[in-house]
């Protein structure tokens, strides 16, 4: 029999106590933790706060996986504590549907509580296009901004794939299925079709411009061949609101709710538990590690880069 074991068997009781001892160290710092988790501030919001609070939603890289974005907004319209949202915006832009269906859930939330967006170095194109759903815009007189346009992208690997050999070898049930195909050179009428596609959601982006700027359709249409602007430039033309940073979104967005000034309080939404795989995965803060590379599958974009 080991030492160990004689002696937890000669002197129970204070064996008891030892045991007793460590529960109540482990309880007693599991208490600490949660108070420390409800009255400690996280990235500018406690917990179970009672003071009003701007929340702040952080819009960065490609946009294109926009769901958890959507929900954090969704959160703040539900949250009493929230009384405006700032949504900072640093994205070339991305998809055209998930820069819609940004665009699309700012504005509801701006139903319900103002929202200012505020621009950091770039908010172009798809990032230009979510900041319209927004009460205001406010933008630093060097952000790069507008990009008014949608671009479809994808190679052309003709030439290559005669050098080495390769043959792509297609069985469809329509003449248009493989549209876009990378081993052949588009036809007339593909290119024709694809144009087309490209102008209905260019005037779908145009139609929401004069809509939430109240600028006139040809007025937008001068802007809108895909040229990009800096912030000071981007006000003149109306496209936003006002010049100023981050912290003068917080001012405006605080003054729009009918909050103190002086130092409204930030909330920020919780982020997950780090790990590789979240970060890979798109559950790591606002975006993947993946939304932060260039679109590289052909798909229709609301898109700036100087890879173009």
């Amino acid at each position: 029999m080991s030492q160990k074991r004689l002696f937890l068997q000669k002197h129970p009781v204070l064996t008891g106590f030892f045991i007793l001892g460590v529960v109540t160290m482990l309880f007693l710092a599991g208490i600490t933790f949660f108070i420390a988790r409800i009255f400690t501030p996280s990235q500018g919001g406690n917990l179970f706060g009672v003071n009003d609070a701007i929340g702040i939603i952080e819009l960065k890289g490609v946009i294109a996986s926009p769901e958890k974005t959507m929900r954090h907004l969704v959160d703040f319209v539900e949250n009493d504590r929230i009384k405006a949202v700032v949504v900072r915006i640093d994205s070339p832009g991305g998809t055209v549907g998930a820069s819609q269906e940004l665009f699309r859930q700012i504005q509801i939330t701006n139903k319900t509580k103002p929202v200012v967006a505020s621009m950091g170095s770039v908010a172009a194109s798809g990032g230009y296009y979510a900041a319209l759903g927004a009460e205001k815009i406010i933008a630093s007189p060097g952000t790069l901004t507008g990009s008014i346009g949608v671009i479809l992208k994808f190679p052309n690997l003709e030439k290559i794939f005669e050098k080495i050999g390769y043959k792509n070898e297609v069985v469809k049930s329509g003449k248009l299925k493989d549209i876009g195909s990378s081993s052949r050179t588009l036809t007339q009428e593909e290119r024709d079709l694809l144009q087309q596609l490209l102008d209905n959601v260019h005037n779908q982006f145009i139609n929401d411009i004069v809509s939430s700027r109240e600028l006139s359709e040809s007025e937008v249409r001068n802007l809108a061949d895909g040229r990009i602007f800096s912030g000071e430039q981007a006000q003149q033309l109306g496209l936003i609101d006002e010049l100023g940073n981050f912290y003068d979104a917080v001012l405006l967005a605080a003054e729009l709710a009918g909050m103190s000034t002086q130092k409204p309080e930030l909330y920020y939404p919780e982020d997950n538990d780090f790990s590789v795989l979240s970060l890979l995965a798109g559950q790591q803060g606002s975006s993947s590690l993946l939304d932060h590379l260039p679109l590289i599958s052909p798909t229709f974009a609301y898109e700036w880069s100087l890879s173009q």
